[in-house]
């Protein structure tokens, strides 16, 4: 992996940790791997060139078929955008 491409994935993770948590968990430093599992499919849509939407798509996916949670469409936009920005 180059290191353009390190630090990307490094910037997701924080994403996903900081911004996206839908659990509500991102105080607790001890679960701080809780989305890790995560980030290589958003990494991995990122890299591909995914837009907003996919990226988007995936995250609800997992909010609500993974977790099992209602899910925020407009959040995970927003966590999508984010990442997109991130891409450069």
């Amino acid at each position: 992996m180059t290191k353009q491409y390190e630090k990307l994935y490094k910037v997701i993770d924080e994403i996903l940790w900081k911004d996206w948590d839908p659990i509500g968990v991102n105080d607790i430093e001890d679960v701080r791997d809780e989305y890790q599992s995560y980030t290589p499919q958003i990494f991995s849509l990122t890299i591909q060139g995914a837009d907003k939407v996919k990226i988007a798509e995936q995250l609800y996916k997992i909010e609500t078929v993974n977790m099992g949670f209602t899910g925020n469409k407009n959040h995970c936009e927003e966590i999508a955008q984010k990442i997109i920005a991130a891409k450069g």
